[in-house]
């Protein structure tokens, strides 16, 4: 890993069909990939983050210009998330530091960092938490996730994370060559378009977007409670907490947590349509 070597991988606990629609809504050119048994990976095609890693903010006094991959593929993961029946993985690293996040619907996101040297510099019980959420074996996954928090002179970074990947195999994770932790944004891009299942994701504009989400919705990939009381509580949870997350992240230029909030407020709004609209066709039926 060298400081110019930026780059992330959004691990997501869904098939591709079940990704796709939701991915779109990010307004982001991705890749998307077949990433083992129930699992799908999104590799950027663009650099929305800051060249120069984590440290300092570069632009003119009072810009804030792009911002670190940290962040910006932690709003991505909540975007993807929210809302959902399956968690997200962002894989990232900068050459100062590498880590993850783990976004798992309404819950406060959960991540772990490593310093390039391999140094720890995150709360044990981050990992934990994110066995739980992801299903992982609560003893044998556990054990190697806790190993990956303690002090070993051989591991950099880039082995911390290849460590993480070796325990999710056993969760199904099978990410096709090439995609490994470490390497350039560039050539991440690279490897995952010569995948023969690589599929282009980028905004096709609102209507198609809107189309896309209801026939995930008809078919079901959308996770549970998409008719009813229940379904109609999530969608005005989620324009609740979209506009204000939307409003925050354009006060403070941040493109990945705009985009959640905006994603957010577009899923609730669909969802409260989406069972207007089925519940004035069945009573019509009715009549």
């Amino acid at each position: 890993m060298t400081a110019t070597s930026v780059g992330a991988l959004l691990l997501c606990r869904a098939g591709p069909e079940t990704v796709r629609p939701v991915a779109r809504l990010l307004r982001e050119r991705m890749l998307l990939v077949p990433a083992g048994d129930g699992w799908s990976v999104l590799v950027p095609e663009g650099k929305p983050w800051r060249k120069d890693g984590h440290g300092g903010h570069g632009g003119a006094s009072g810009d804030r210009g792009p911002e670190p991959v940290d962040r910006v593929v932690g709003g991505w993961a909540t975007a993807l998330a929210v809302g959902s029946a399956w968690p997200v993985l962002a894989l990232w690293w900068d050459g100062d530091r590498s880590g993850y996040t783990l976004a798992s619907g309404f819950r406060r996101p959960v991540g772990y960092i490593w310093l390039a040297d391999g140094t720890p510099a995150a709360e044990e019980e981050a990992i934990r938490t994110s066995a739980v959420r992801l299903g992982l074996d609560p003893v044998l996954d556990v054990q190697a996730l806790e190993a990956l928090t303690r002090a070993d002179p051989g591991a950099d970074a880039d082995a911390r994370l290849r460590g993480l990947l070796a325990v999710l195999t056993r969760a199904g994770v099978r990410l096709p060559p090439g995609l490994s932790p470490g390497e350039p944004a560039d050539r991440l891009r690279s490897a995952a378009g010569i995948h023969p299942e690589a599929e282009q994701i980028e905004w096709a504009g609102l209507r198609d977007a809107v189309r896309a989400e209801l026939d995930a919705v008809e078919s079901g990939r959308l996770g549970p409670w998409v008719l009813g009381p229940r379904a109609r509580a999530v969608a005005a949870a989620q324009v609740t907490a979209g506009l204000p997350l939307a409003l925050w992240g354009a006060r403070r230029r941040s493109g990945g947590w705009f985009t959640a909030g905006l994603l957010l407020l577009a899923q609730g709004l669909l969802g409260l349509a989406y069972n207007r609209f089925r519940d004035t066709g069945r009573a019509s039926a009715g009549r």
